[in-house]
Parts: structure tokens; sequence; C-alpha cells
């Protein structure tokens, strides 16, 4: 569960003047090349202005990674133009609720049982 499957991250420069997702499809056809039928998901993650893509082929993902030398150039509607980095998403950091357990059963046990999943960081009661 290290990374996401042919899903590639493009992360929007927090500085730069905020996009909507009608510019960021446009953006994926017109400059990325990318077309209907190259894609699974498009997933926009506004407050940390990135743009998930799931393609259906590791070839057409590896093509995009590789022609974009991990940056490709965002040109806003006022005339800005900036820097949008290009990499292979991983699977991040989640946070888990768990209700309702038995309160004899210890943190340990909780860390034990979550830790085939990936690395258990922190456990808040």
């Amino acid at each position: 569960m290290s990374e996401r499957q042919n899903t590639l991250v493009f992360s929007f420069d927090t500085s730069s003047p905020k996009v909507n997702a009608y510019q960021i499809l446009e953006w994926l056809y017109e400059k990325v090349n990318l077309r209907e039928d190259d894609i699974r998901v498009v997933q926009i993650d506004g407050p940390f202005r990135k743009v998930y893509v799931k393609f259906v082929t590791l070839e057409k993902m590896t093509n995009i990674l590789q022609t974009s030398q991990n940056d490709i150039r965002f040109l806003h509607e006022n005339g800005d133009t900036s820097m949008v980095k290009v990499k292979i998403a991983g699977i991040g950091i989640r946070r888990v609720r768990l209700s309702s357990l038995h309160p004899e059963i210890s943190e340990q046990q909780i860390r034990n049982a979550l830790s085939t999943y990936g690395e258990v960081k922190q456990i808040n009661e």
C-alpha cells in the first residue's frame, strides 16, 4: 500500500491564482494531452491544490511523467503562468477513527491490528 496504482498527482503552486475544475480539465486536455479514454478518474483536492489523475494504463502514466520532466506550465486567465509539479501519487497519511471499542483493548493491540495496513504514527484516545 505504498502508492496508488497508475496515478499521478499534479500539485499547483499555493501562491498562484486559484483555478476551477473546468480550467483544470481543459488544461489536462490541451496542455497535458490527456484524452477521455486515457483516464479512469480525476480527483481535485481543492484545499491542498492537488489534482490526482488515475490512468487506464501504466504506459500512458509513464509517458506523461517522462514528457513533463516533473513540471508542466499552467497559464492562468489573468495571464500569469505557474509551474505544476508532477509526480507519482503515494497513499499519504490517513486518519482513522475507531469507535465503540472495549475499554480494555490496549493501544498495542490497536497498533498491531492496524499495522497490516501501514505504519501507525499516533494513537489518541
